[in-house]
Order: structure tokens, then sequence, then C-alpha cells
């Protein structure tokens, strides 16, 4: 039995277990994944679970909020991604060591290019610069980006994330909220990686007048999958790539860590995943 596990808060309503041991069915692996919810939020709490899972024979983890960057402090190796983001959702607990990946940033370059193809990436203007904010901030660099424009409603969020980029070699720059309608204008993508559009939050991060254009749009949010945004961006004729692209992607690349075995036919797995546990959208 190959033994996995999520660690992070308020995770009960996590589709992770229910995309990985399809995986494992599909690649005839005997899977076990459970939610694993430490303590408290504190760093203490994080190593004493993790150290509890580790003893307990599982081979990784996934890592989610609000221990994704007290996730590289356990580790001994940290791959090329991590050490960029300055965060990790994936463990790899293997031969006594703790192996850091973040696959919220491979995922995103494999749900971008599966929607859009080679369309460059081009200027984009990014709301929200938290957790996964720093992975898709990064990765669009991957896509094409040429300058990603940052705006967050904590504007030392929104600095420190351009000064991290900027720092790796990119471009990138802070918009203040008033210059948000400007940079809207001038730019090709638009990428939401806020809580606004969620089931919890309905709303827009971005009026839509100021979705009128640009290319393509990203929303983080995949709950629903058909956000106020996308379905906007979507209208006005924009490219759309959905935060459950991010969600799917993210898992399988995990998976690939944890078993070692690739993927290689993704669309049957999407295909029974959506018919499984009815994803429906109108979008994708």
């Amino acid at each position: 039995m190959l033994h996995l596990g999520l660690i992070g808060q308020a995770i009960a309503a996590s589709r992770s277990p229910s995309l990985h041991m399809m995986l494992g069915e599909l690649k005839q692996l005997p899977v076990d994944y459970q939610l694993q919810v430490p303590e408290d939020d504190s760093a203490e709490a994080f190593n004493a679970k993790l150290a509890e899972i580790r003893a307990l024979g599982f081979v990784g983890t996934n890592v989610t909020f609000p221990y994704k960057q007290i996730a590289i402090d356990s580790a001994d190796e940290v791959n090329d991604a991590v050490k960029k983001v300055g965060a990790s959702n994936t463990l790899l607990l293997k031969d006594g060591k703790v192996c850091a990946f973040n696959t919220d940033y491979t995922g995103f370059i494999r749900g971008y290019k599966g929607r859009v193809g080679d369309l460059p990436a081009g200027k984009v203007l990014m709301i929200g610069a938290g957790g996964v904010g720093r992975a898709i901030g990064f990765a669009l660099f991957e896509v094409g980006a040429t300058e990603v424009l940052i705006t967050d409603l904590s504007e030392r969020s929104a600095q420190s994330l351009v000064d991290a980029i900027n720092d790796a070699g990119y471009k990138a720059r802070v918009v203040a909220k008033e210059d948000i309608a400007a940079a809207a204008a001038e730019v090709d993508g638009l990428v939401n990686c806020t809580p606004v559009g969620h089931l919890k939050s309905p709303g827009m991060p971005l009026a839509a007048e100021l979705i009128q254009g640009q290319k393509w749009a990203f929303d983080a949010v995949y709950t629903p999958m058909d956000t106020e945004f996308l379905l906007e961006a979507n209208k006005k004729g924009l490219q759309v790539v959905s935060g459950f692209d991010l969600f799917f992607y993210q898992g399988i690349d995990a998976f690939e860590i944890f078993t070692g075995q690739q993927v290689t036919d993704v669309k049957p797995v999407w295909d029974q995943f959506r018919e499984k546990y009815d994803v429906v959208s109108s979008l994708i």
C-alpha cells in the first residue's frame, strides 16, 4: 500500500484524495491518501504531523495552507521551483530524506499549455500575491511572460513578490489600486490569485468593464469552476485557464513524484474524474 497525504487546515472538502486514488487505480497501484490536520498553524504542529506520517511509512504528502513556506524548512533537498517560489506543496519522503517540490508551479505551466498552446503569456496583470500567487508569478515566465504587473490588498505582499521576481532576473512591478484600470488596458493576460469568486467569497476580482482586449485569463479559484471572472473573460473572447486545470495538473505532477510513474495520457483521467465527481463546466 502506497500511503500518501495532504497536510493543511480546513481541508475536509479537498478532492485530492479522490484524484490520487483514481490515479492509483489507473496505474494499478494500491494508494491510500489521507487528510492530515495539525493541531494548529504553527511550524511545531506541522513538524509534529510530518514526523508522525514519516514514522507511519508515508511515501509523500501534499502541503497546503498555511504550511507551504513552513514546509521548506523541513526539507533536506529542494528543487529549483521551490528555490524560486519560496514555498513547497509537495514533499517526497524517501530514503530517510524529505525532498521538496512545487507542483503549483509546474501544474500551472501544464494547464496553461493545455488550454492556450504556444501563445506567449506576454505582459500580465496578476491580482493577489499570496501563496499560490508566488508560484504562478514565477511560472508565468516559463510560458512566455515578458513582465508581470502585481496588485494586492497588501502592498507589502505585492512588493515582496515583485522584488523576488526581479531578483531572479525577470521583470515585475507593483500596481497600485488606483492604477489597475490602466494596467488592465495594457496587458495580454489577466490572472486572479485571490479567493474572490469562490462560493464563499462571490464576486469579481476585477471590474467587468476592464476585461476587454486581452488574450487570455486564469482564475486560481475552482469552486465553482465557472467563476464570474472566467465567464466574463470567455464572453469577451479571451482564452481561459481554470483553477481546476491547476488542481488537476498539480495533482498529476505530485502523483508522478510520489510514484516515479508517468501519467502519459491525461485525457482519460480527466474524463473519468469529471464524470465520477460531477465536475461540470461550460467553459472547458
